[in-house]
């Protein structure tokens, strides 16, 4: 196996300013570091322990496949912040059979984003 030293989610936006407004401002991720010049230029932000990369343009929206799962240590309150920074919530806070408590958005491309919390009870915060 090959010693993995950091990673990255690459996302090539429709709009790159739109999408650099969206993550930085909206949802108030950190920024890395930042590359390049013009409106195509890359930013990366910190995502938990990995990071997102929004750089270069593409004509097409990314696949639907593609979604992000973000794990908060508040899900209403990430929900409240989010609102009240005029995120559009597909779907507010709602705790999934399996017990995770979970809230939908998509970000300017329509690439799905589900925020999630882990409940102190839930077996991700610990191993049997």
């Amino acid at each position: 196996m090959v010693h993995v030293l950091s990673s990255r989610t690459l996302l090539r936006p429709t709009d790159p300013e739109r999408s650099r407004a969206f993550y930085g401002e909206q949802l108030g991720l950190a920024v890395y570091r930042e590359f390049g010049t013009g409106p195509e230029r890359g930013t990366v932000y910190f995502l938990g322990g990995g990071f997102l990369e929004v750089a270069g343009r593409s004509a097409e929206p990314p696949s639907p496949a593609v979604k992000l799962w973000l794990q908060v240590a508040d899900a209403t309150a990430a929900y409240e912040e989010l609102t009240a920074r005029g995120v559009e919530i597909l779907r507010p806070p709602v705790k999934e059979p399996w017990g995770l408590i979970e809230m939908w958005l998509t970000d300017p491309d329509g690439t799905e984003i589900v925020v999630v919390e882990i409940p102190a009870d839930h077996p991700l915060r610990y191993r049997p």
